[in-house]
């Protein structure tokens, strides 16, 4: 075990989510130590491709050699603020995946990273943050660390279970909480059956990483206490968006407006920018060329993106499309899964749903829909042809009991034709 560590030297975290895990996280980052979190569900194979792209000084896999690396760490770093962020890697979904580096940060630069995080959630002494999402993610981790800069605490029921976090809701009484739609939708099932705890407690809930089945929308309004919950749109790199729920009421289907400091531009493929404080600047390690493939220079600075798509409207808010390798392309025209999603969940009958093309040999691809609920395909088809032009309707439905999801709640929407036989 190292006895001691140099600034950006990186540890690779193969450790399921705890309170130590955070505490490492945030008095390493303190001292310029940068966390690798890592799933550590991965295979061998996945692990290993990944630990040779990192190149960590420390493999941690045990909660045992977490608690030997923490030893090794300074115990009151000169910081008080972390002086880099944990490469997170990113999905890999459309290839191997991607470390995220913000490098080392100078000291005015880290505060202005911590501020940015207190200032817009509002981060106390009095907070206890309820952790649902693994913490190898770089949102309930961000959420974890700026409760504990704040002086607060985490509750971390475990892996998640409606009854574990129902049962600390009502024992633990936390005040904030970060979550996606998944994790709504299974404990409003579960309150359904056992009853809604007493919910007065929180001060601050957020929702992000999937889009949101606007029927979970409503009941969030409608069970948290008045302007406590939020939805934002970001991703491994960076942020984007903030917004209260009853702005989305206001205007159905947003992602919100540019977070402060920040501000919003598309281009007209639907490609969004997002210019960022130097501070949040980062690149993608060991590959020049994706970095330079989604920074651009503006007139209000940097700017940079990850390829999603959508609108802004005249307020400023956004309006997601997808994702560009989510783009369906039937008969030469351009689907966006997201937004036939946005209709189909609609529908009462509905409960989860996801769109996605499949090879046909007239159009190049069709339009297909896996749905959790009730509605039959004849119900949902007609649903559509009152709301969708003819290209967007899908062609065929499935009924699933469940949608394959990952561990943030995004559908894995590349998997769906081989789960359903239609790859062949």
């Amino acid at each position: 075990m190292f006895r001691t560590f140099r600034p950006a030297d990186r540890v690779a975290l193969l450790v399921p989510g705890s309170a130590a895990y955070a505490d490492f996280v945030l008095l390493a980052t303190r001292q310029g130590v940068v966390p690798v979190p890592i799933d550590p569900q991965l295979t061998d194979r996945e692990r290993r491709a990944v630990l040779d792209d990192v190149e960590p000084v420390l493999v941690v896999t045990t909660p045992e050699e977490l608690a030997e690396a923490a030893e090794a760490l300074e115990p009151d770093p000169p910081s008080p603020v972390p002086l880099v962020r944990p490469m997170h890697l990113t999905s890999g979904t459309t290839g191997a995946p991607k470390g995220v580096w913000s490098g080392l940060l100078t000291p005015e630069r880290a505060q202005a990273l911590v501020a940015e995080e207190r200032d817009l959630w509002r981060f106390t002494g009095s907070d206890a943050h309820l952790v649902l999402s693994p913490l190898h993610h770089s949102a309930p981790l961000r959420f974890s660390l700026g409760t504990l800069l704040a002086g607060g605490r985490l509750v971390v029921p475990g892996p998640f279970d409606p009854d574990a976090v129902t049962r600390a809701i009502v024992r633990q009484r936390p005040t904030t909480m970060f979550c996606v739609p998944a994790h709504l939708q299974r404990l409003f099932a579960h309150w359904d059956e056992v009853g809604v705890p007493d919910l007065s407690c929180f001060r601050l809930v957020a929702h992000a990483g999937a889009a949101c089945p606007p029927p979970v929308k409503q009941r969030l309004l409608e069970l948290f206490p008045p302007r406590t919950t939020w939805e934002f749109y970001g991703s491994t790199e960076g942020q984007f968006t903030a917004c209260r729920s009853e702005e989305w009421a206001a205007h159905p289907g947003t992602v919100g407006r540019a977070r402060p400091g920040r501000s919003l531009s598309v281009d007209g493929d639907g490609t969004i920018w997002c210019v960022v404080p130097e501070h949040a600047r980062f690149s993608y390690w060991r590959a020049r060329e994706k970095t330079a493939a989604c920074w651009r220079d503006t007139d209000r600075g940097s700017a940079f993106t990850v390829g999603d798509l959508g609108r802004l409207d005249d307020e400023g808010y956004l309006y997601l499309a997808g994702r560009r390798e989510d783009l369906v392309i039937t008969g030469g025209v351009n689907v966006y899964p997201v937004e036939v999603e946005n209709v189909l969940g609609g529908h009462p009958a509905v409960r989860d749903v996801a769109v996605f093309g499949v090879g046909d040999e007239h159009w190049g691809q069709r339009v297909c829909a896996a749905v959790v609920g009730e509605a039959t395909a004849e119900e949902l088809a007609s649903y559509a042809a009152e709301r969708l032009a003819p290209p967007k309707r899908p062609k065929s439905y499935f009924r699933l009991d469940a949608l394959p999801r990952t561990a943030t709640g995004k559908v894995k929407r590349l998997e769906l034709p081989g789960l359903l036989g239609l790859d062949d």
